[in-house]
């Protein structure tokens, strides 16, 4: 059994380094996604890239944060037999109404579109300068990480893998029969909010877990406290 660790927009599986020291229970694999770092000229959309990531990595435990964490969810959706069990930090299973679906999918295409315009730097120092990651501190940002991407690169991301651009898996969630552990940051009420939903369509073997002091990347900005969270799960796995 491994810990398969997938990234957010805009990162590399570089990016986990500052929590691979505090993962003990299980080797751990941090994929480059489609889009982005050395997959950049890979262009398969969520449900095809699911599909290739259980078959590459049959039996693990994936550790999904936000774009990350909907990849692991369709790979839970399709190929329930196969995957042994989930993390999902700050993620959602899409949106649900779809005329809200569609404005986010035009958003994000316009989004598409600027990064283009501007460039790989300029967008990154836009990107994180959205309350979302105004509790990440500068030097968990990984910035140097982030600029290992390419304009082209992110925005096919948004065109495809987007939240607008991808179905809603709201109606699925009951169909997740793996063990499931939702991590979010107290400082984030917006995703602990949709966790708090997640967890009641997943039913009894889902547990969420609140990190104290955190935001919407709670594994970089409380590295200790979540590498913990995850080793306790991946005991009860083995137990």
């Amino acid at each position: 059994m491994s810990l398969v660790l997938l990234h957010g927009f805009t990162q590399t599986g570089a990016s986990w380094s500052p929590i691979v020291l505090h993962l003990t229970s299980a080797p751990s694999i941090a994929p480059d996604l489609p889009g982005h770092g050395s997959a950049v000229d890979t262009r398969t959309d969520l449900a095809t890239s699911a599909d290739l990531l259980v078959d590459r990595y049959p039996d693990s435990v994936l550790v999904g944060y936000s774009m990350g964490g909907r990849l692991a969810l369709h790979a839970a959706i399709r190929r329930p037999v196969q995957v042994r069990a989930l993390v999902l930090i700050g993620a959602t299973p899409g949106i649900a109404d779809p005329d809200e679906r569609e404005a986010r999918r035009l958003r994000d295409a316009q989004l598409a579109d600027h990064v283009v315009d501007v460039g790989i730097g300029p967008f990154l120092e836009e990107w994180l300068d959205q309350p979302l990651f105004a509790s990440l501190p500068e030097d968990r940002r990984g910035l140097q990480d982030r600029r290992n991407n390419s304009a082209d690169g992110l925005a096919w991301s948004l065109r495809t893998w987007s939240t607008g651009a991808q179905r809603s898996l709201w109606d699925s969630l009951s169909s997740i029969t793996c063990p499931v552990l939702l991590i979010t940051g107290s400082l984030d009420t917006k995703f602990t909010s949709i966790a708090e939903k997640m967890q009641d369509l997943i039913g009894h073997h889902c547990r969420h877990v609140v990190v104290q002091d955190a935001g919407h990347s709670a594994h970089l900005e409380q590295p200790v406290i979540v590498g913990q969270l995850i080793d306790e799960f991946v005991a009860t796995l083995s137990a």
